[in-house]
């Protein structure tokens, strides 16, 4: 059987169902309307696909200190995983409406905690749905099976590790989010616009097609060269607003078979909890 590890198209999923030997989870999710994607879940998925919720599912609550989408206990996590009938062997593909932003963190989260076999469909749902697949209505009696997750601390930065490289240098930070957020034009969820001075900024929207599937790798790695320079010894970390679309850009460097970037989870709006850290705007650089 051939296994996915990053993208997979619709005709690949297909072949994958006609062998019955994957795990779907329909990840869609709308910021400003939490409850929107269970209930587009529940008008019609993916035959077979559970439901990951962005905010109960893949995140913890939001303490006075956290960004808006903290990583779950991992004993949380691991319940939400058995339930969803995966083990070491099972082959799992994720999706949202499109455009790969909130299934990119349920696929980091499976690598994290040590499954490797994990894959984003590539235009999402749109793109089921444009080939002319069905969809159906009825919810998956699945069998929860033991999974003991081992989560690798290597794979995460923290706040004040970003903190200490405004000094050191040690890495580069990658933010996803798009250009008027990160110049600090705009700002419409987080109560500060502007950018960890010295991030560089790869929205991850840049790396799309107009139809929500990624870019063909050739057009990847011309945007890749233009946008990300690092000093030799540099390692990357991506963030974004919340250390969900930051995701993406994991996706994105490692389908480049470059090493993937460690992910600054609380990202821009962990950031902005302490008025004493800096923050810069177009107007600063």
């Amino acid at each position: 059987m051939t296994i996915f590890k990053n993208l997979i198209s619709v005709a690949e999923l297909n072949a994958l169902l006609q062998e019955g030997s994957c795990r779907i989870v329909d990840c869609r999710h709308e910021l400003m309307q939490p409850e929107k994607g269970y209930q587009e879940y529940l008008a019609g998925h993916i035959d077979g696909a559970v439901y990951a919720n962005l905010d109960h599912d893949l995140a913890s609550p939001i303490s006075a200190d956290s960004g808006r989408h903290p990583l779950p206990d991992i004993t949380d996590f691991q319940a939400v995983v058995e339930a969803w009938g995966v083990s070491d062997d099972v082959q799992v593909v994720v999706y949202d409406n499109g455009n790969g932003a909130i299934a990119a963190r349920l696929w980091w989260m499976l690598r994290w905690v040590g499954h490797a076999n994990v894959a984003v469909l590539d235009g999402g749902i749109t793109a089921w749905l444009g080939a002319g697949e069905l969809t159906s209505v009825d919810i998956p009696i699945i069998d929860s099976m033991a999974y003991k997750l081992e989560p690798n601390s290597k794979m995460i930065v923290t706040t004040e590790e970003v903190a200490a490289a405004q000094e050191s240098g040690d890495f580069t930070l990658l933010d996803a989010r798009d250009k008027n957020r990160f110049d600090g034009v705009s700002e419409p969820i987080d109560s500060k616009a502007g950018h960890v001075p010295g991030a560089l900024n790869v929205p991850f929207s840049k790396l799309l097609q107009s139809d929500g599937r990624w870019r063909p790798i050739d057009e990847l790695v011309e945007i890749w060269r233009r946008s990300v320079t690092t000093t030799e010894g540099q390692s990357l970390v991506a963030m974004c607003g919340s250390g969900v679309t930051a995701c993406h850009l994991l996706i994105t460097a490692e389908m480049l078979g470059l090493p993937m970037p460690r992910l600054y989870v609380g990202s821009w709006s962990e950031w902005i909890r302490d008025e004493s850290r800096a923050v810069a705007t177009a107007d600063d650089e």
